[in-house]
């Protein structure tokens, strides 16, 4: 009705009102401008005391040199680095396969074409509040009960995966096509065949998407607990050397192999998916 009444006015005057940008852009804009008028803020209410400028850019672009140009390992060896390597590993696959496993059965419940309302809504309700505390919180709570360790980082990882999971899951069951689900419930199919003859073909691709990502996140974040939550790993020789020894050069190095990691495993993930699904590869 909107476009007949547009069409209508431009035949009637002969011309055609164009309007610069929309709402969507004034928002965007509006955002941009109040996020950039509060970091101009931020700056003017720093503590700058004992802060000398010159002394300052010389001695960040001295360590910074040091630590890229000039990386070495001090402290302990390439064995134990491959050791600590795989530490952080193993807690990041271990988190990420229970999360996957238990993430899976609930997001099944979550989803509003294969659960009832009530279900779906309690589900995606605790999920969100489990994911909107921040993962170093949860692994706080659990050293808590647990202590510090490798075992409430990755209670804390697998908490926050789990979360993470079930919407990244519950959202790929809802694009199945409810044709397929109509069906195979006309057929006389129950819900579990539903569940293992349609909704997993059909998504196993993005579950695999997802659960790969999620696999990276929990890298990174692994790298963080074993510094802040004690759980070891590289994240803690890191710590080390850049807060106990001060040793920029190993820090550097250690950057070097925690990047190498990531481009590793992001290779991985793409290869996999190439190789098993190459014709619904995520970009």
């Amino acid at each position: 009705m909107e476009a007949t009444t547009t069409l209508a006015k431009r035949r009637a005057n002969g011309r055609i009102s164009i309007k610069s940008g929309n709402k969507v852009e004034q928002v965007m804009a509006g955002t941009i401008f109040v996020l950039t008028l509060l970091t101009i803020l931020a700056f003017f209410f720093f503590n700058y005391a004992g802060l000398d400028i010159s002394r300052a850019i010389p001695e960040t672009a001295y360590n910074l040199k040091t630590m890229f140009l000039e990386p070495a390992l001090s402290h302990f060896t390439w064995g134990e680095a491959v050791y600590q390597v795989g530490i952080t590993l193993g807690l990041a696959f271990l988190a990420t396969i229970l999360g996957a496993v238990i993430a899976f059965f609930l997001a099944l419940m979550a989803a509003t074409n294969l659960s009832n309302l009530w279900v779906s809504k309690t589900v995606r309700i605790v999920v969100a509040f489990i994911r909107a505390v921040p993962t170093v919180l949860w692994v706080l709570i659990f050293a808590i009960a647990a202590g510090l360790g490798s075992e409430a980082a990755v209670l804390g990882m697998l908490f926050h995966s789990i979360a993470y999971l079930v919407k990244a899951f519950s959202e790929a069951f809802e694009e199945v096509d409810k044709g397929i689900l109509e069906a195979l419930t006309a057929t006389g199919a129950n819900w579990w065949h539903i569940i293992t003859h349609a909704v997993l073909p059909s998504t196993f691709t993005y579950l695999l998407s997802w659960t790969f990502l999620r696999f990276e996140i929990n890298f990174s974040v692994a790298v963080a607990m074993g510094a802040a939550a004690g759980a070891g790993g590289i994240g803690f020789e890191l710590f080390m050397a850049s807060g106990f020894y001060f040793d920029m050069r190993e820090v550097g190095l250690i950057t070097y192999i925690i990047l190498l990691l990531a481009i590793v495993l992001e290779i991985m993930s793409t290869q996999l998916k190439k190789r098993y699904f190459p014709a619904k590869a995520v970009r």
